[in-house]
């Protein structure tokens, strides 16, 4: 098994010059970049083995479609 890497959000009031609200809105993007949140909601209930790679093959191909069509626009321009 894996070892899981862990994941610190440490936000300051220096960082946001003592804006509590900004303090806030910091921390929540700091979550959104690391995936805590979607890694936590995405263990809450069991997937199938077969499900987890399914999702996998179907983000791949959109990863090489996006990419393909990124290099298509650059060649074409």
């Amino acid at each position: 098994m894996a070892k899981q890497r862990s994941t610190n959000v440490i936000v300051t009031l220096r960082e946001v010059r003592g804006d509590p609200v900004r303090l806030v809105k910091k921390f929540i993007k700091k979550t959104k970049k690391e995936k805590i949140i979607e890694k936590f909601k995405s263990r809450m209930f069991y997937e199938k083995k077969s499900s987890k790679k399914r999702r996998e093959r179907m983000r791949k191909r959109e990863n090489i479609k996006k990419a393909e069509a990124l290099r298509r626009k650059k060649l074409d321009s």
